[in-house]
């Protein structure tokens, strides 16, 4: 397994997914022990000097899972938003929780649901939340 790359959010996404964290049901409970370490070794920016390349809350990515070689656009929501989101991927599901902070070019190594390992890499950032100035969103 390759080290973990460094992660990086902006200050409202690390408040908003806290919160989620610390407000979330028992069945979401393993994903959110994770999503907190994760949380914990993130760099935090103020969204207007968010990075372009990283996928944050509400982007629109594209992604391929190199264990299997699928290739899959997803955009990265709260679970309220799963719903009205038709490419819509919980930062409460496994993969979500992986690939929240990522720059373009990074992979990561990953347990599936089912306890399979994958590697994950990030291809491109489609659309960014502070990169088109929506820093609230």
């Amino acid at each position: 397994m390759m080290p973990r790359p460094m992660l990086v959010m902006n200050r409202l996404d690390a408040e908003r997914v806290q919160h989620l964290i610390d407000t979330c049901d028992k069945h979401n409970r393993s994903v959110a022990e994770i999503l907190q370490a994760e949380l914990l070794r993130a760099e935090i920016f103020d969204p207007e000097e968010m990075p372009a390349d990283v996928i944050s809350m509400n982007s629109q990515f594209r992604f391929t899972e190199l264990t299997y070689g699928n290739a899959i656009t997803r955009t990265l929501v709260y679970p309220h938003a799963l719903a009205e989101t038709p490419d819509g991927l919980s930062i409460l599901a496994p993969v979500g929780a992986a690939l929240l902070g990522l720059r373009v070019g990074e992979s990561i190594d990953w347990l599936l649901p089912d306890g399979r390992p994958t590697r994950l890499r990030v291809d491109a950032i489609l659309w960014q939340p502070e990169a088109a100035k929506q820093y609230h969103r």
